[in-house]
């Protein structure tokens, strides 16, 4: 019955899961206030959800320490919400599976308190490597945002 259950969880997060244009994102993000949100402009958003996740909502990473990033700003179950799998601070008061739905405000609300720890939107890696003193104007370039 576990498994059961477990495939069709897997496929309605499938079944509602969408992978954004990077107009289309940078638009809903521009709409949901993060723009310049904790000192960070919109084309920062935008760049950390293109490599967390590669604009998909669906998108899944298992880390090696038994925890696990979800969505499309790769949320993660040991901090920011709770899988019911890995010990959790549940810092964003979720279910991670929240994290997966083509309605991505509850993404966006979650990674705004991420953002509001200590780290900002240092807390992550991909973010820091691939974005952190790069000019990112291409990110949003043509979007109308």
């Amino acid at each position: 019955m576990k498994l059961f259950m477990f495939v069709v969880s897997v496929l309605l997060v499938t079944a509602s899961a969408k992978i954004f244009e990077r107009c289309e994102l940078a638009r809903k993000l521009k709409a949901s206030g993060v723009d310049g949100y904790r000192g960070y402009g919109l084309p920062n958003w935008v760049c950390l959800a293109k490599w967390e996740s590669d604009y998909n909502t669906a998108s899944i990473n298992r880390n090696s320490d038994g925890s696990t990033d979800y969505g499309i700003f790769q949320i993660n179950s040991r901090w920011w919400c709770n899988n019911h799998k890995t010990p959790t601070s549940n810092g964003c008061g979720i279910d991670c599976s929240a994290l997966q739905s083509d309605n991505i405000d509850v993404a966006i609300q979650c990674a705004k308190r991420v953002a509001r720890d200590p780290n900002g939107i240092s807390a992550w890696v991909a973010w820091r490597n691939n974005c952190k003193g790069k000019d990112l104007s291409s990110y949003v370039a043509g979007c109308g945002v």
